[in-house]
């Protein structure tokens, strides 16, 4: 008969990976991460010439700027505010459509706003503000044309897009939309645990 040692660290063997795992779902419950980030900057946003700056005869304004910028980086921090062309804003992007985060069940709790958007450089982004959600184990934002998933089917229907991991569970956050996408065609962005094909929230978009 094994002896009591034995028989504790027997058990001890098959409780670690128990206990790992239930840690590992457990945990992010009594987790909060925050994100604040600010309105996306356009990728295609130029930076203009100073107006005392010629430009050699065979060099292109992209080549120019190209340049500028790159010298800009061995420079001291700015202090100066950046031009109004180098950052995108609300007002100069079009909202495309959006929806209101809600809760999934009693225990699966969202809140906070969607809003899809195209920047002025065509680009899209998801933005997320005033959010809030449950955490969880491998959370990821999807868009999908379904308006009101509740499970796998709904959420992985043709034409879903994953936008990759949630940033954090709470705050203000952007994610960019494949250029390819047709931003008009998605019913409702989803807060989805892909380990178990949960949803943990979803907010139904509606065209502006």
């Amino acid at each position: 008969m094994p002896s009591k040692k034995v028989i504790i660290i027997a058990l001890a063997i098959v409780a670690a990976p128990v206990l790992a795992v239930a840690w590992w779902l457990l945990s992010p419950l009594f987790m909060n991460t925050t994100v604040e980030e600010g309105f996306p900057v356009s990728a295609a946003a130029t930076v203009p010439l100073p107006d005392d700056v010629t430009m050699p005869p065979d060099m292109t304004l992209a080549e120019a700027q190209s340049v500028m910028v790159g010298m800009a980086k061995l420079d001291a921090p700015m202090t100066e505010p950046m031009p109004s062309e180098m950052t995108a804003s609300p007002d100069a992007a079009t909202a495309v459509s959006d929806g209101m985060f809600r809760d999934a069940d009693s225990f699966h709790r969202g809140s906070g706003s969607a809003t899809v958007y195209r920047l002025p450089s065509g680009e899209g982004v998801l933005r997320l503000e005033n959010f809030s959600v449950t955490n969880g184990p491998r959370l990821h934002v999807i868009l999908t044309p379904s308006a009101n998933p509740s499970g796998r089917a709904g959420v992985r229907a043709d034409g879903h897009i994953d936008l990759g991991g949630l940033k954090g569970n709470r705050g203000d956050q952007n994610y960019p939309i494949p250029a390819d996408a047709d931003l008009s065609s998605f019913g409702s962005a989803v807060i989805y645990c892909v380990p178990f094909n949960v949803v943990f929230s979803v907010a139904t978009l509606e065209a502006r």
